[in-house]
């Protein structure tokens, strides 16, 4: 399968009638501007000059509520792409919205424009949690809104917030059950990153906020991306892109550069604790597929002090042998993604 290529163009809070409590699209993008028509086309013809021939590409319009920016702004955005889809170019538009700002008439026009997929901001179903957070809509906009792109034929993408305030671990497991009820193709999974300047930040007092531990999210995280794979849906993304300014104006959450390794470590770390209950020794050998290791061994070797601790050895080779998704020990082979908690 080609690789997936996103050309993204960033507009951020454009067109977002709501400052949510967590929200500051201008650290997370790093956008220092909106783009213009001029600049989307240059964009385009420059990577499609680089590449020669595109396939499985997208060009995407992210960051805000792009179907409530200023009509003009938006159908100029996509004019400007248009010229640019088609065979052996880009296969189509991505946008990301807000679930009340999508209706059939909105749908119908971007459909003309050659969108082919809507990723919704849902952050959560919980309608307290989406209220405490200033969200601005309920978790019905979010099961209506998802209707509607589906019926209309756009692929569907779905994101989740873990650990919002007010929510708790069970809030995240129904958000999740309830997303995934609502048949998206794709999420994103972002764990809360609490940023200077934000009305979240002012919450950041101990013993208030944040109430789930680094723990109790990464597990989730790990569940969540099992579950996902149950259902059939891809998760694109899980946690925010590493940036400076992330870094720097981080007061509070759950970051860490390279999020979606933590959880498939997590995930590696899970299979060898079947491995070793299952073969009852003290030293583990065990064989995972090429690229792999560092899941296996975890962050900074992570999953080997795991073990060590409880009195058991590991010892790995990589090997073409094993498939990716998988490792082998003791002759007998453990799935990496299904070791989800039921």
């Amino acid at each position: 399968m080609p690789k997936h290529k996103t050309l993204a163009f960033f507009i951020p809070h454009w067109g977002c009638p709501h400052q949510c409590t967590f929200c500051d699209q201008h650290t997370i993008s790093e956008a220092v501007h909106a783009p213009t028509p001029d600049e989307v086309t240059d964009a385009c013809r420059t990577m499609l000059a680089r590449s020669g021939r595109l396939e499985n590409a997208e060009i995407a319009f992210f960051g805000g509520s792009f179907t409530a920016v200023e009509l003009s702004y938006q159908n100029a955005l996509l004019a400007a792409a248009q010229p640019f889809l088609g065979t052996g170019k880009f296969q189509g538009i991505r946008i990301s919205t807000r679930p009340d700002a999508v209706d059939a008439g909105i749908l119908r026009r971007l459909a003309q424009y050659h969108v082919t997929a809507i990723e919704l901001g849902a952050q959560s179903m919980q309608d307290r949690v989406l209220e405490k957070n200033e969200r601005g809509h309920t978790a019905q906009a979010v099961r209506d809104a998802s209707a509607a792109i589906r019926r209309m034929g756009f692929s569907l993408g779905l994101q989740q917030m873990v650990g919002l305030y007010g929510s708790t671990l069970a809030d995240e497991y129904d958000t999740l059950e309830q997303l995934l009820w609502c048949r998206p193709e794709t999420m994103r999974i972002y764990p809360t990153v609490v940023l200077e300047g934000t009305k979240l930040a002012e919450c950041c007092q101990p013993g208030v906020y944040p109430i789930l531990s680094q723990e109790e999210v990464l597990e989730f995280c790990a569940d969540a991306l099992c579950r996902c794979a149950q259902e059939g849906v891809r998760v694109i993304r899980m946690g925010l892109h590493d940036t400076p300014s992330i870094r720097e104006r981080m007061v509070a959450g759950y970051y860490h550069p390279a999020y979606r390794e933590l959880v498939e470590s997590r995930l590696y770390r899970r299979a060898l604790e079947q491995a070793v209950a299952e073969a009852g020794t003290s030293e583990l050998f065990v064989k995972t597929a090429p690229g792999t290791m560092s899941k296996l061994l975890g962050q900074h070797g992570c999953n080997r002090k795991w073990m060590a601790e409880r009195g058991v050895m590991l010892k790995a080779m990589e090997t073409s042998e094993v498939s990716k998704g998988e490792i082998v020990a003791e002759e007998k082979s453990y799935s990496i993604i299904c070791n989800g908690k039921k």
